[in-house]
C-alpha cells in the first residue's frame, strides 16, 4: 500500500486551502483581474526563487538578490537613458538595456560564486557583504533619490509587463517557462543531480569525480542570471529604481524555497515546490489586502511564522527518518 507523503503534499494542500479561504472571504478574490495581478507580482520573486532553489539545494545561500535586483534595475535604466539619444527611442535601445540587466546579473552571480568557491568565504558572509555593496551603489547612482526611465522609453517598454496573451501577461509566461525549465534541470539534467549530491555530502560528491567548485559557481551564476531576467520584467512596471527597490526579496525567495520543501541544509530540491511556495506567500499578501481579517502590516510577521514552521517540520521529518 502506497503511503501518502504529507511533507510533499503539504504545500499543495496549503495552497488549495488559501484559495478557498480567499474566495470565502471575498468573492472578488477569484476574479481574473485579481488572479492576473497576483501571478504577475509573484513572477519576480518566483524567477529569483527558482535560482535560489539550486543554490540552497547545493548547501549555499544568497542574501544579496534583492539589492542585486535594485542595482541591476538602476544600471539598466541609466544605460537605456544614455543610449536613447544615440540609438533612438526604439526596441533596439530597450533590448540593449535588457542585455545590460541580464549580463550584469550573470557577472554579479559570478562574483558571488567566485568569492565562495575560490576564496572559500562562507556564503552568508559573502552575500551579506555584496548585499550592502549593491544597495549602496544604486543609492549612490541615484544620488539618494530615484532613477527614472525616460517617459518615451517607459511608454515603449510598458507592454513587457502589462501585455501578454489574453489575460496572461508576459511576466507570468516567463515565470512559467523558467519554472518548467528549472524543474527539468533539477530532475532530468546531470547538473541537477550534481547539485543534490553536493548538498547531501560535498566530500562524497568530490570523490565521485564531481567538480564541486564549478557546479557551485554555476549555481550562483544561474541565480544571478535569473535576477537579471526578473529585473527585465520588473522595470517596465514602474519605470524606476531606488535604494528601496527589492527590499525583502531575498527573504521572500528563501521563504518560498523552504516552504516548497527544499531542505535548508541542502541535498533535496523541489523547483515545483518553490513555485507553490511563491504562490502561497503571494496569496497571503493578497488576502490580507482584500480583507480586514488581519492588518496587511503583519504580512512580514506571518511570513516569518511560516518560515519557522517549515524549518521545524523539516527537522522533525529528518529526525523521524534517522530513527
Amino acid at each position: 500500500m502506497t503511503r501518502i507523503n504529507f511533507h510533499v503534499l503539504g504545500p499543495i494542500v496549503a495552497l488549495v486551502l488559501l484559495i478557498l479561504l480567499g474566495w470565502f472571504l471575498n468573492p472578488a478574490f477569484l476574479a481574473p483581474a485579481n488572479i492576473t495581478n497576483v501571478l504577475a507580482r509573484s513572477a519576480f520573486i518566483g524567477m529569483i526563487a527558482v535560482g535560489m532553489t539550486f543554490v540552497i539545494t547545493s548547501g549555499g545561500l544568497d542574501l544579496s538578490v534583492g539589492a542585486m535586483a535594485a542595482f541591476l534595475a538602476g544600471v539598466a535604466i541609466i544605460a537605456m537613458n544614455a543610449l536613447a539619444p544615440v540609438t533612438g527611442v526604439n526596441w533596439g535601445t530597450i533590448v540593449l538595456g535588457m542585455l545590460v540587466a541580464l549580463g550584469g546579473g550573470l557577472i554579479a552571480g559570478l562574483i558571488n560564486g567566485a568569492l565562495i568557491t575560490k576564496a572559500r568565504i562562507e556564503p552568508f558572509i559573502v552575500t551579506l557583504g555584496t548585499m550592502g555593496i549593491f544597495r549602496s551603489l544604486v543609492t549612490w547612482l541615484g544620488d539618494g533619490g530615484t532613477l527614472s526611465l525616460a517617459s518615451d522609453l517607459r511608454t515603449l517598454y510598458r507592454p513587457v509587463y502589462y501585455s501578454g496573451l489574453g489575460w496572461i501577461t508576459w511576466p507570468i509566461i516567463v515565470f512559467a517557462i523558467v519554472a518548467v525549465l528549472g524543474e527539468l534541470l533539477m530532475r532530468q539534467a546531470r547538473f541537477g543531480r550534481y547539485i543534490e549530491a553536493i548538498g547531501s555530502n560535498d566530500r562524497v560528491a568530490r570523490y565521485s569525480a564531481v567538480d564541486v567548485n564549478r557546479v557551485k559557481l554555476l549555481s550562483y551564476v544561474l541565480l544571478g542570471g535569473l535576477v537579471g531576467l526578473a529585473v527585465i520584467m520588473y522595470v517596465p512596471r514602474l519605470g524606476s529604481a531606488s535604494g528601496s527597490t527589492g527590499i525583502g526579496w531575498e527573504l521572500e525567495a528563501i521563504a518560498a524555497v523552504i516552504i516548497g520543501g527544499t531542505a535548508l541544509k541542502g541535498g533535496t530540491g523541489r523547483v515545483w515546490g518553490t513555485v507553490v511556495g511563491v504562490l502561497i506567500l503571494s496569496l497571503i499578501d493578497n488576502i490580507l489586502n482584500l480583507t480586514s481579517l488581519v492588518s496587511p502590516y503583519l504580512n512580514g510577521a506571518i511570513q516569518g511564522v511560516i518560515i519557522v514552521l517549515a524549518v521545524v517540520l523539516q527537522r522533525e521529518k529528518r529526525t523521524a527518518e534517522e530513527r
